[in-house]
C-alpha cells in the first residue's frame, strides 16, 4: 500500500516537472531575425508580383483563336488584304501583330519580309520575359542574404559569449543563434519558391515563342504557295 501510494506521488510529480510544449507567432519569429529580413521580405513581394502579373500576361499572349490563321489565309487567297490586316488590328495578340506586319510587305521580297515578322516577334518575347531579371535577382539574391544573416548572427552570437565571460547563459547567446538559423530559413525559401517561378516562366514563354515560330512559318508558306 506504502509503495503504491509513492508511485502515484511520484508519477505526480514527474507530470509537473513534464515541459510545456512553447509556440511562437510566424511575425515574432521573423523579428527575431533582425534587419536582414527587411530585404528578404522586400524580395519576397517583389518575387510574388512579378510571378502573378507576367504568368496572366503570358497566358493571355498564348490564348489565340484556333481560326485566326485560316482566315487570314481565306483573306490573302481572295485578294482580301485590307480585311487581313482589319483582323489582325482587332486581335490583341503577339502572332496578330507579327502576321499585321507580314501582311504590310506583302510585294517585298520573302526575305524582307521574314526580317519584319522576326524582328516584331523579337519584340514581343522582350515584353514577356520583362521582369525576369529581377525574380532572377531575387531567386539568387535571398539566399545569400540568408546566409549573410547566419554569419552576422554567429559573429553577434561570439561577440555576446566572449563579453559575457565565464557568466554564459544560453539566454545570452539565443539572440545571435535565432538571426543566424531565422534568416537562413526565410533565405533559403524565398530564393526556392522564386527560383521554380522563374523556370515555370520561362516555360510558359517558350511555349508562346514555339507558337509564334509556327505561325511565321505557315505564313510564310501561304506567301510561297504559286499563284493559281
Amino acid at each position: 500500500m506504502l509503495f503504491n501510494v509513492l508511485l502515484q506521488v511520484t508519477f505526480s510529480e514527474n507530470a509537473l516537472d513534464a515541459p510545456k510544449e512553447i509556440s511562437m507567432p510566424l511575425w515574432e519569429l521573423a523579428l527575431k531575425g533582425g534587419w536582414i529580413m527587411i530585404p528578404i521580405a522586400i524580395l519576397s513581394i517583389i518575387a510574388v508580383y512579378i510571378f502573378v502579373e507576367r504568368y496572366f500576361a503570358i497566358r493571355k499572349a498564348s490564348q489565340t483563336d484556333e481560326n485566326f490563321m485560316n482566315r487570314i489565309k481565306d483573306y490573302i487567297h481572295d485578294g482580301k488584304i485590307d480585311s487581313a490586316l482589319a483582323l489582325c488590328r482587332s486581335t490583341d495578340s503577339p502572332i496578330a501583330r507579327m502576321i499585321e506586319k507580314g501582311i504590310q510587305r506583302i510585294g517585298r521580297p520573302l526575305s524582307d519580309i521574314h526580317t519584319a515578322i522576326e524582328n516584331v516577334g523579337r519584340l514581343e518575347v522582350s515584353k514577356l520575359e520583362h521582369g525576369f531579371p529581377a525574380l532572377a535577382t531575387a531567386a539568387g539574391g535571398a539566399p545569400m542574404l540568408g546566409f549573410l544573416g547566419t554569419v552576422t548572427g554567429m559573429v553577434k552570437a561570439f561577440y555576446d559569449m566572449s563579453m559575457a565571460g565565464n557568466n554564459i547563459d544560453i539566454g545570452i547567446l539565443s539572440s545571435g543563434i535565432y538571426e543566424a538559423m531565422v534568416t537562413t530559413v526565410a533565405g533559403l525559401i524565398v530564393g526556392i519558391i522564386a527560383y521554380f517561378a522563374y523556370n515555370i516562366l520561362v516555360a510558359n514563354v517558350e511555349k508562346v515563342v514555339n507558337d509564334l515560330e509556327t505561325n511565321t512559318t505557315e505564313f510564310m508558306d501561304l506567301l510561297n504557295e504559286p499563284v493559281k
